[in-house]
């Protein structure tokens, strides 16, 4: 990876935004990809505002290396006030924001972003079905609700693709 695109990670990780879960969201997304183990789920909040049902916020979590974390903070920020149909037509490669092009060994960490936002915006995009999950306590984390998934949560494993090689 080049130098300029470290420090921007490293920066965007220093002040990372929207991260931790949302009470109150209005749509769930969780993405994982089995062969290196990262996994997202990002909330969304809508508002109405001048007729029209746009994004107010957006939060994640995430158990995935800096870049993921770096492009999804950005991607929180991105998105807001955007309609969900706006939200969806972006590119893997804008939602990385200021961060620039990422190199092929990091492309997957701005698909898993798109996979989450997907997943959370568009109940139709998930090739799988959902799985059967069980109710979390009140105060779990992200780590308990992937252990302990609750229901309505849809969890996609993606399919690694050669773009995906580290």
């Amino acid at each position: 990876m080049n130098p300029d695109l470290e420090k921007r990670i490293r920066e965007a990780m220093l002040n990372p935004q929207n991260m931790g879960e949302m009470p109150g969201a209005d749509s769930v997304g969780t993405v994982g990809n089995s062969e290196c183990g990262e996994m997202l789920r990002m909330w969304v909040k809508f508002k109405e505002q001048n007729g029209k049902k746009v994004i107010d916020r957006a939060t994640f979590q995430s158990f995935g290396c800096e870049t993921a974390i770096a492009v999804a903070s950005l991607a929180t920020e991105l998105i807001r006030g955007k309609t969900a149909e706006e939200a969806l037509a972006l590119k893997t490669e804008e939602l990385a924001g200021e961060l620039g092009p990422l190199p092929p060994m990091k492309i997957h960490c701005a698909q898993l972003v798109e996979g989450a936002l997907r997943s959370a915006l568009d109940p139709k995009a998930s090739e799988t079905q959902p799985v059967a999950l069980a109710p979390a306590p009140a105060n779990s984390n992200l780590l308990d609700n992937f252990t302990k998934p609750k229901e309505g949560v849809r969890i996609v494993f993606r399919d690694k693709k050669p773009s995906d090689q580290k």
